[in-house]
């Protein structure tokens, strides 16, 4: 009887971690807007965290041309009049 139970419980092991490795890799997936999605719109700040858009916000120039300023509070706002 203990070999039955030590191949159910090999048998159940193996479906968890297989499950667990599925389950993380989706998180990891979800996770990574720049690659699946994600964008900035210009004008728009609607959901956008600019610690995830380095390429955008890390250059004042390029913000400027989504329509984004920085403001002396280091806050983004869209600039007055903006349009896209």
């Amino acid at each position: 009887m203990s070999g039955k139970n030590a191949f159910c419980a090999l048998a159940v092991t193996t479906a968890l971690v297989v499950l667990g490795v599925a389950s993380a890799a989706g998180m990891v997936d979800r996770d990574n807007d720049r690659e699946h999605g994600g964008a900035v719109r210009p004008c728009s700040l609607d959901g956008v965290n600019p610690a995830y858009h380095p390429e955008v916000f890390g250059n004042a120039a390029t913000a400027l041309s989504y329509g984004f300023v920085l403001g002396p509070d280091r806050v983004w706002r869209v600039r007055a009049n903006c349009r896209p």
